[in-house]
C-alpha cells in the first residue's frame, strides 16, 4: 500500500477544506468535509498515477511553529 501525506487547510471565507500533497504536482482538491476531501484526494492521486509513478518534487517533513516577540 502506498501512502502520501496531505496538507489540509480550511478556507475561512467558504468553509471548504483544501488539501494538497507536497511535492506531488497536480495532487490537490477541495471539499465540504474532511472525509470527502480524503476521497477526492485519493481519486486525484489514482488518476495521476495512471501516467506512472511520479518523481516527487519534495518530501513532507512536518510542521513548525514560528514565534515572534
Amino acid at each position: 500500500m502506498k501512502e502520501y501525506t496531505a496538507v489540509v487547510e480550511q478556507d475561512p471565507e467558504t468553509g471548504l477544506y483544501v488539501g494538497y500533497i507536497p511535492g506531488f504536482p497536480g495532487a490537490h482538491s477541495q471539499a465540504d468535509t474532511l472525509d470527502e476531501l480524503n476521497t477526492n484526494l485519493r481519486e486525484v492521486v489514482e488518476m495521476l498515477l495512471e501516467d506512472g509513478e511520479p518523481l516527487l518534487e519534495g518530501k513532507f517533513v512536518g510542521t513548525q511553529r514560528v514565534a515572534l516577540p
